[in-house]
């Protein structure tokens, strides 16, 4: 019988296989030497007083029978609490956030006095029952409850300590890495509970997916945190997080890490836009370098009602509906539609080093507009039939130098390479070091 792969995850997470979301807080256990690391994942976290609904997605690849999650949550839950959503949703609520392109054209520098002002906008494999129960109280875990939810088959757990509950997951059949215990027990301390899903193959069959769903729960709880320990245990490196907090009031902040707003708002060279992919990785990669992997990430926090520019359209009542957004229904909501949620999209690159603690959230009465955006200036490409050439060209010159030297500020990227990426000279004349000593000869 195959052992399965096993998720221990930091928090409540939705389960997504059909692309990399950018890491989360698990880890898998993957049999014999096999060796898989979570490395992206996403989280969205629906919060309003002590309620709060959590989906997650990470990057699972491989055979369904291989897969399982283990998730420390603050309280039992009901059949009712949990959920399988539909990964569609993280895909718009992603795109809707994401850090953006903009583009301006130049007027006709005939008339650019008056435009330049415009121009700066903007799972258990059970045994006999009884059996099984006899083994379960030695070890002090106690199976609270069973479910099937869609495609999973769901165990909410209980235990007095952490070596039991090792014990009762090796035992049935599951592969835990060194260091699993230590963590566990922090979580037993702060009286939590374990949520438990793998696969069930049959349903998913007769459902239709070829894909494992995001799965959601909802709880109640004082603490507003996301659990990302688990997640380091024998990860492969720095792995990746996104947070999506979608809350009445306003933005929402790390109370125990820094929280900083990505540098936005720069110019930077019209090749990027070919380029955008690499050109955020590598700007990410740098933030995290300067601020030495100690610092979550702020990328957009803005009124779901609206965007400028929009990314993508904001989600629709329905959408926000299915993700949890649980007070739409409230009499003082449904006139406002979707703009009684505001949405704050985290990022951080963490390991066990540098984020030695849990993610501890507050909902704060911020609503200031924020999105990491970066502007392309296209150059007037017409002809020019007044005074203003010369002008209009030096100005284009020391722009385009403006612009390789954000990019290179952002990035880390050599100036250089950028300069003959932009098809600039080398330096503001246009000559060689060398040519300037000797003229050239």
């Amino acid at each position: 019988m195959k052992r399965p792969f096993l998720i221990l995850a930091s928090g409540l997470l939705l389960l997504g296989v059909s692309r990399p979301a950018l890491p989360f807080c698990g880890f898998y256990v993957a049999r014999g030497d096999a060796k898989l690391f979570n490395r992206a994942s996403q989280v969205v976290l629906v919060r309003d007083r002590d309620r709060t609904v959590l989906t997650m997605s990470n990057d699972f690849q491989g055979d369904p029978t291989e897969f399982a999650i283990v998730v420390p949550v603050p309280t039992a839950l009901a059949r009712e609490q949990i959920h399988v959503g539909e990964k569609s949703l993280l895909d718009h609520l992603d795109a809707y956030s994401a850090p953006r392109l903009v583009e301006y054209f130049d007027p006709d520098p005939c008339r650019m006095v008056a435009a330049e002002a415009q121009g700066k906008d903007a799972l258990s494999m059970v045994r006999p029952a009884s059996a099984a129960a006899r083994r379960e109280k030695s070890l002090g875990v106690t199976v609270e409850a069973r479910y099937t939810v869609g495609e999973y088959d769901i165990l909410i757990l209980s235990a007095k300590e952490s070596e039991g509950l090792e014990i009762w997951l090796r035992e049935n059949g599951y592969r835990i890495p060194e260091g699993a215990s230590r963590v566990l027990s922090g979580y037993l301390r702060q009286h939590m509970h374990f949520f438990v899903a793998k696969v069930n193959l049959k349903e998913q069959a007769r459902l239709g997916f070829s894909y494992l769903r995001p799965i959601q729960v909802a709880y109640e709880s004082p603490k507003f945190m996301l659990p990302i320990r688990l997640g380091m245990v024998n990860a492969n490196g720095p792995q990746e997080l996104f947070v999506y907090a979608l809350t009445r009031r306003g933005r929402v902040e790390t109370t125990n890490y820094r929280t900083v707003r990505l540098p936005s708002d720069q110019d930077v060279p019209l090749y990027v836009k070919e380029e955008f992919a690499d050109f955020y990785r590598a700007l990410f990669a740098e933030q995290v370098r300067r601020e030495r992997m100690q610092t979550v990430f702020l990328e957009y926090a803005w009124d779901m009602g609206w965007c400028d520019p929009c990314a993508a359209d904001p989600l629709s009542r329905e959408e926000l509906r299915q993700l949890g957004v649980f007070w739409l229904d409230d009499p003082e909501e449904r006139a406002r539609g979707a703009a009684g949620v505001f949405v704050t999209r985290l990022h951080l690159r963490y390991d066990a080093e540098h984020f030695p603690e849990d993610l501890v959230f507050q909902e704060t009465s911020d609503r200031q507009n924020f999105q990491g955006r970066y502007v392309l200036r296209h150059p007037y490409a017409g002809e020019i039939a007044c005074g203003a050439a010369e002008r209009y060209r030096e100005e284009i010159a020391r722009r385009q130098e403006r612009e390789a030297e954000n990019l290179a500020a952002l990035t880390g990227w050599k100036i250089d390479q950028i300069r003959v990426k932009m098809k600039l000279p080398s330096s503001g004349d246009g000559k060689k070091w060398w040519e300037k000593i000797w003229g050239g000869r």
